[in-house]
Protein backbone atom coordinates (compact mmCIF):
# COMPACT_ATOMS: atom_id res chain seq x y z
CA UNK A 1 0.00 0.00 0.00
CA UNK A 2 1.22 3.48 -0.85
CA UNK A 3 2.05 5.88 1.98
CA UNK A 4 -0.57 8.38 0.78
CA UNK A 5 -3.40 5.84 0.89
CA UNK A 6 -2.22 4.45 4.23
CA UNK A 7 -2.26 7.86 5.92
CA UNK A 8 -5.61 8.72 4.35
CA UNK A 9 -7.08 5.43 5.65
CA UNK A 10 -5.81 6.33 9.13
CA UNK A 11 -7.83 9.56 8.99
CA UNK A 12 -5.02 12.10 8.56
CA UNK A 13 -6.88 13.68 5.66
CA UNK A 14 -8.04 13.05 2.13
CA UNK A 15 -5.45 11.77 -0.33
CA UNK A 16 -5.15 15.31 -1.68
CA UNK A 17 -4.56 16.67 1.82
CA UNK A 18 -2.01 13.95 2.61
CA UNK A 19 -0.09 14.69 -0.61
CA UNK A 20 0.08 18.32 0.48
CA UNK A 21 1.50 17.19 3.83
CA UNK A 22 4.27 15.38 1.95
CA UNK A 23 5.01 18.50 -0.10
CA UNK A 24 5.29 20.51 3.12
CA UNK A 25 7.81 18.05 4.55
CA UNK A 26 5.55 17.09 7.46
CA UNK A 27 5.95 13.35 6.87
CA UNK A 28 9.29 12.02 8.11
CA UNK A 29 10.88 8.87 9.43
CA UNK A 30 11.92 8.31 13.04
CA UNK A 31 15.32 9.86 12.33
CA UNK A 32 13.69 13.05 11.07
CA UNK A 33 14.43 12.50 7.38
CA UNK A 34 11.69 13.74 5.04
CA UNK A 35 9.71 10.97 3.38
CA UNK A 36 8.16 11.06 -0.07
CA UNK A 37 4.85 9.65 -1.25
CA UNK A 38 6.49 6.81 -3.17
CA UNK A 39 8.80 5.70 -0.34
CA UNK A 40 8.29 2.17 1.06
CA UNK A 41 5.68 1.87 3.79
CA UNK A 42 7.08 0.95 7.20
CA UNK A 43 4.30 1.94 9.60
CA UNK A 44 6.42 2.00 12.77
CA UNK A 45 9.00 4.30 11.16
CA UNK A 46 6.62 6.98 9.84
CA UNK A 47 6.08 10.25 11.70
CA UNK A 48 3.51 13.02 11.11
CA UNK A 49 4.70 16.35 12.49
CA UNK A 50 7.18 14.36 14.54
CA UNK A 51 4.57 12.09 16.15
CA UNK A 52 4.27 8.31 15.54
CA UNK A 53 1.35 7.14 13.45
CA UNK A 54 -1.89 6.03 15.04
CA UNK A 55 -2.33 2.25 15.36
CA UNK A 56 -2.53 0.43 12.00
CA UNK A 57 -5.65 -1.38 10.78
CA UNK A 58 -6.63 -4.34 12.96
CA UNK A 59 -6.52 -2.22 16.11
CA UNK A 60 -8.41 -3.10 19.31
CA UNK A 61 -9.01 -0.31 21.84
CA UNK A 62 -10.25 -0.32 25.42
CA UNK A 63 -12.26 2.71 26.54
CA UNK A 64 -13.46 3.55 30.05
CA UNK A 65 -16.87 4.90 29.08
CA UNK A 66 -18.43 7.55 31.34
CA UNK A 67 -22.17 7.90 31.92
CA UNK A 68 -23.79 10.27 29.43
CA UNK A 69 -22.06 9.03 26.28
CA UNK A 70 -23.75 6.90 23.62
CA UNK A 71 -22.30 4.27 21.30
CA UNK A 72 -24.58 4.92 18.32
CA UNK A 73 -23.55 7.68 15.92
CA UNK A 74 -27.25 8.18 15.15
CA UNK A 75 -28.06 9.32 18.70
CA UNK A 76 -28.01 12.91 19.89
CA UNK A 77 -25.59 14.11 22.56
CA UNK A 78 -22.01 13.14 23.35
CA UNK A 79 -20.71 10.04 21.57
CA UNK A 80 -18.01 7.64 22.76
CA UNK A 81 -16.10 8.57 19.59
CA UNK A 82 -15.82 12.12 20.98
CA UNK A 83 -13.40 10.69 23.57
CA UNK A 84 -10.99 9.58 20.82
CA UNK A 85 -8.80 11.69 18.52
CA UNK A 86 -11.08 13.35 15.90
CA UNK A 87 -9.32 11.67 12.97
CA UNK A 88 -10.29 8.24 14.36
CA UNK A 89 -13.78 8.89 12.95
CA UNK A 90 -12.26 9.10 9.46
CA UNK A 91 -10.44 5.78 9.57
CA UNK A 92 -11.09 3.16 6.93
CA UNK A 93 -12.08 0.49 7.88
CA UNK A 94 -14.42 2.19 10.35
CA UNK A 95 -13.68 1.95 14.07
CA UNK A 96 -16.77 0.38 15.64
CA UNK A 97 -17.85 -0.40 19.18
CA UNK A 98 -17.88 -4.09 20.08
CA UNK A 99 -21.46 -4.29 21.28
CA UNK A 100 -22.87 -1.30 23.13
CA UNK A 101 -23.31 0.26 26.53
CA UNK A 102 -26.35 2.50 26.87
CA UNK A 103 -26.07 6.18 27.77
CA UNK A 104 -26.60 5.54 31.49
CA UNK A 105 -24.05 2.70 31.77
CA UNK A 106 -20.35 3.25 32.41
CA UNK A 107 -17.33 0.98 32.21
CA UNK A 108 -15.38 -1.22 29.84
CA UNK A 109 -16.05 -0.74 26.14
CA UNK A 110 -14.06 -2.24 23.27
CA UNK A 111 -13.66 -0.72 19.79
CA UNK A 112 -12.10 -2.28 16.71
CA UNK A 113 -11.88 -1.94 12.93
CA UNK A 114 -11.41 -5.71 12.54
CA UNK A 115 -14.73 -7.26 11.57
CA UNK A 116 -13.63 -10.84 12.20
CA UNK A 117 -12.36 -9.96 15.67
CA UNK A 118 -15.57 -8.07 16.47
CA UNK A 119 -17.64 -11.10 15.46
CA UNK A 120 -15.44 -13.44 17.48
CA UNK A 121 -15.99 -11.36 20.62
CA UNK A 122 -19.75 -10.90 20.32
CA UNK A 123 -20.69 -14.24 18.70
CA UNK A 124 -23.10 -16.17 20.97
CA UNK A 125 -20.95 -19.29 20.75
CA UNK A 126 -17.98 -17.43 22.28
CA UNK A 127 -19.96 -16.93 25.52
CA UNK A 128 -17.34 -14.51 26.81
CA UNK A 129 -18.41 -13.48 30.33
CA UNK A 130 -19.39 -9.86 30.88
CA UNK A 131 -19.32 -8.66 34.47
CA UNK A 132 -21.47 -5.75 35.69
CA UNK A 133 -21.82 -3.97 39.03
CA UNK A 134 -25.37 -2.80 39.64
CA UNK A 135 -26.62 -0.30 42.23
CA UNK A 136 -30.27 -1.00 42.97
CA UNK A 137 -33.25 1.05 44.13
CA UNK A 138 -34.50 -1.65 46.52
CA UNK A 139 -32.88 -4.26 48.76
CA UNK A 140 -32.22 -7.65 47.22
CA UNK A 141 -34.96 -10.13 48.11
CA UNK A 142 -32.58 -13.06 48.48
CA UNK A 143 -33.91 -15.34 45.75
CA UNK A 144 -32.46 -13.49 42.77
CA UNK A 145 -29.23 -15.52 42.57
CA UNK A 146 -31.10 -18.81 42.29
CA UNK A 147 -33.54 -17.46 39.72
CA UNK A 148 -30.83 -15.88 37.55
CA UNK A 149 -28.75 -19.08 37.69
CA UNK A 150 -31.69 -21.35 36.82
CA UNK A 151 -31.71 -20.74 33.08
CA UNK A 152 -35.52 -20.47 33.22
CA UNK A 153 -35.99 -16.70 33.50
CA UNK A 154 -37.67 -15.37 30.36
CA UNK A 155 -37.89 -11.63 29.89
CA UNK A 156 -40.97 -9.89 28.52
CA UNK A 157 -40.85 -9.83 24.73
CA UNK A 158 -38.19 -12.55 24.44
CA UNK A 159 -38.93 -15.93 22.90
CA UNK A 160 -36.31 -17.94 24.81
CA UNK A 161 -35.16 -18.04 28.46
CA UNK A 162 -31.92 -16.37 29.49
CA UNK A 163 -28.73 -18.36 29.85
CA UNK A 164 -27.76 -18.99 33.48
CA UNK A 165 -26.19 -15.90 35.06
CA UNK A 166 -24.23 -15.52 38.29
CA UNK A 167 -25.35 -12.98 40.90
CA UNK A 168 -22.99 -12.02 43.73
CA UNK A 169 -24.52 -9.74 46.41
CA UNK A 170 -22.11 -7.00 47.46
CA UNK A 171 -24.51 -5.26 49.81
CA UNK A 172 -28.26 -4.85 50.38
CA UNK A 173 -28.58 -2.79 47.21
CA UNK A 174 -25.36 -3.61 45.38
CA UNK A 175 -24.67 -6.69 43.24
CA UNK A 176 -22.20 -8.07 40.73
CA UNK A 177 -23.77 -9.93 37.81
CA UNK A 178 -21.92 -12.14 35.30
CA UNK A 179 -23.62 -12.78 31.94
CA UNK A 180 -22.69 -14.99 29.00
CA UNK A 181 -24.92 -13.30 26.46
CA UNK A 182 -25.83 -9.73 25.56
CA UNK A 183 -29.52 -9.07 25.11
CA UNK A 184 -31.00 -5.59 24.88
CA UNK A 185 -30.74 -3.81 28.26
CA UNK A 186 -30.42 -7.26 29.79
CA UNK A 187 -29.21 -6.37 33.29
CA UNK A 188 -31.83 -3.68 33.78
CA UNK A 189 -34.59 -5.98 32.47
CA UNK A 190 -33.47 -8.85 34.70
CA UNK A 191 -33.76 -6.78 37.85
CA UNK A 192 -37.04 -5.28 36.63
CA UNK A 193 -38.35 -8.84 36.30
CA UNK A 194 -37.82 -9.33 40.05
CA UNK A 195 -39.41 -6.02 40.97
CA UNK A 196 -36.26 -3.94 41.32
CA UNK A 197 -34.75 -1.01 39.45
CA UNK A 198 -31.11 -0.38 38.47
CA UNK A 199 -29.97 3.09 39.55
CA UNK A 200 -26.40 2.78 38.25
CA UNK A 201 -24.69 0.19 36.09
CA UNK A 202 -20.98 -0.30 35.43
CA UNK A 203 -19.30 -2.96 33.28
CA UNK A 204 -16.17 -4.20 35.03
CA UNK A 205 -14.96 -7.00 32.78
CA UNK A 206 -15.22 -8.69 29.36
CA UNK A 207 -13.72 -12.16 29.15
CA UNK A 208 -10.56 -12.02 31.23
CA UNK A 209 -10.03 -8.33 30.53
CA UNK A 210 -10.66 -5.60 33.13
CA UNK A 211 -10.26 -1.82 33.08
CA UNK A 212 -7.38 -1.94 35.56
CA UNK A 213 -6.34 1.60 36.47
CA UNK A 214 -7.55 3.19 33.21
CA UNK A 215 -9.17 6.53 34.20
CA UNK A 216 -12.74 7.31 33.21
CA UNK A 217 -12.94 8.84 29.75
CA UNK A 218 -9.52 7.50 28.75
CA UNK A 219 -8.56 4.80 26.25
CA UNK A 220 -5.59 2.64 25.33
CA UNK A 221 -4.54 0.29 22.55
CA UNK A 222 -4.64 -3.39 23.51
CA UNK A 223 -1.59 -5.47 22.66
CA UNK A 224 -1.23 -9.20 22.01
CA UNK A 225 -1.04 -9.95 25.75
CA UNK A 226 -4.29 -8.05 26.33
CA UNK A 227 -5.99 -9.94 23.52
CA UNK A 228 -4.86 -13.25 25.00
CA UNK A 229 -6.24 -12.16 28.37
CA UNK A 230 -9.55 -11.25 26.76
CA UNK A 231 -10.03 -14.81 25.51
CA UNK A 232 -8.45 -16.50 28.53
CA UNK A 233 -11.75 -17.50 30.14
Amino acid sequence: MKLVKHLANLGYGSRKQVRQMFREGRITNAAGDVLYADDPLVHEDVRVDGAPLDPPPGVLLMLHKPVGYTCSTRDLGPLVHDLLPPRFRLRSPVLSTVGRLDRDTSGLLLLTDDGQLLHRIIAPKSKLPKVYRATLAEDLRGDEAALFASGTLQLHGDSTPLLPAKLEPLGPRLARLTLHEGRYHQVRRMFAAVGNHVLALHREQIGGLTLGDLPQGQWRVLDDADRAQLFSV
